[in-house]
């Protein structure tokens, strides 16, 4: 398969003429198969006709994540016998929403991964270690897996955690790169100094890191990315991609944002107005996917506060590249991987009786990374029950955050505060 995809290294002018063309093949398909856009045109009396250039879009309402959550169903364009697997995502209401993906989409899921992958320099017969969960209803895993095999890499599936077992899989199978949670090398590098593992001299040259961010605005290093190569002087790729697009922004080897696939995806980047920034300033991204099947999303906000950057990249992609994530809209928690929201926490301490109250506190640990501290009063304070209050978070959100126990009458000042309509739940200490 073609790797370095012709498109990328197009001029601007014909990447938007494909993306033109590739925008008139998708508002038909969702005329023709979506029952939620196809309410949406009708009720907006959006005549697909006249969306003809990129800059057309800002006639269509974008759609959120809440609307996906609200009408779940509406949004598959196929039958319910050609979806071949099932992921969620967490919900900004509470409950995930799920997403099918058919035959085709694995495939397009798979194309995506791979020319991401290559972007990074991972090449075919390079060994990969995967130190991701596969399962758990997560896409990211699979479509690592499935992107390394069609570029004809040879993956070692290991998997999160365990860092002794990581080492053995390490020196055993030599693999070139770690795919992997940036903090875990930490882990790793601690694990292997405290054992006396010759870990500088092992066989990884780098890592596809996922779900935290690895540079600041101007692509220097942050104090997670310094922190691991002051230590181990490996080269670190950032990545940026989620359920919901299907698709991948990862860095080349010149480091200075995530390339965009154009045959994949169109981006915007909007104001508070939904009105599309200038060229160098901040907005949220707002993706419509391209040849995706079984939901695909026409201008779908993300939520995520991002910056492009359009001067050539010495790699030869002319593609535009997304600067790190600067932060999020409302009070978006991306925690390991995951992204979060307050109500759908909150919802989780609700289903305890005996917690007789609880705040959520998000602050930023000494490596920059969001840390999710649970407070709670209750009558029930075993090691057993903070045990069932972790592993339901676990179960429903797939996080474990840290749990202190404290005394009613301390807690509940903060809590339910006199100066304040509602109970304080939810408090945000980051920057």
């Amino acid at each position: 398969m073609e790797l370095y995809p012709t498109i990328e290294k197009s001029d601007l002018e014909s990447i938007k003429i494909f993306q033109e063309s590739k925008l008139k093949e998708l508002l038909i398909y969702l005329k023709s198969n979506s029952p939620f856009y196809q309410k949406l045109f009708n009720e907006n009396k959006i005549d697909i006709n006249e969306i003809k250039t990129l800059e057309d879009l800002t006639k269509i309402p974008t759609t959120s994540k809440n609307d996906i959550q609200a009408n779940n169903q509406d949004f598959f364009c196929v039958p319910q016998s050609e979806i071949v697997d099932y992921s969620t995502t967490s919900g900004t209401l509470g409950d995930p929403v799920t997403f099918g993906l058919s035959d085709k989409d694995l495939e397009r899921l798979a194309y995506n991964e791979a020319i991401s992958f290559a972007c990074a320099g991972i090449q075919k017969g390079d060994v990969v270690q995967m130190i991701t969960t596969i399962d758990k209803r997560f896409m990211a895993g699979l479509a690592y897996f499935l992107g390394l095999r069609k570029m004809g890499a040879s993956v070692v599936r290991m998997g999160p955690g365990i860092p002794e077992l990581q080492w053995d899989s390490i020196f055993r199978y030599k693999p070139k790169y770690l795919i992997t949670v940036p903090s875990f090398l930490l882990k790793m590098i601690d694990y292997a100094e405290k054992h006396g593992i010759d870990y500088k001299n092992s066989s990884v040259y780098g890592a596809v890191c996922i779900g935290e961010g690895l540079k600041n605005q101007d692509f220097t290093d942050n104090i997670l990315s310094q922190k691991i190569k002051e230590r181990w002087n490996i080269q670190l790729f950032s990545t940026y991609a989620s359920t919901e697009m299907s698709t991948a922004f990862t860095e080349c080897e010149f480091q200075i944002g995530g390339h965009h696939h154009p045959e994949l995806i169109i981006t915007e980047i909007l104001d508070e107005n939904e009105n599309p920034v200038k060229e160098g300033e901040s907005g949220e991204l707002t993706i419509t996917t391209l040849g995706v099947e079984a939901i695909p999303l026409l201008r779908f906000k993300t939520g995520d506060l991002v910056k492009a950057h359009y001067e050539p990249c010495k790699c030869g992609r002319n593609t535009m590249r997304l600067g790190p994530v600067l932060g999020r809209k409302q009070q978006m928690i991306k925690y390991k991987g995951t992204t979060l929201y307050p109500p759908a926490m909150n919802d989780i301490m609700n289903d305890f009786g005996n917690v007789s109250c609880y705040q959520i506190v998000i602050k930023s640990d000494e490596i920059g990374l969001d840390e999710i501290i649970i407070k709670l009063s209750t009558d029930n304070e075993t090691e057993n029950f903070v045990d069932e209050v972790r592993d339901h978070f676990r179960a429903k959100l797939r996080v474990s955050p840290k749990i202190e126990v404290l005394d009613f009458d301390v807690l509940s000042k903060n809590v339910f505060n006199p100066n304040s309509r509602k109970p304080i739940n939810f408090i945000d200490l980051r920057n």
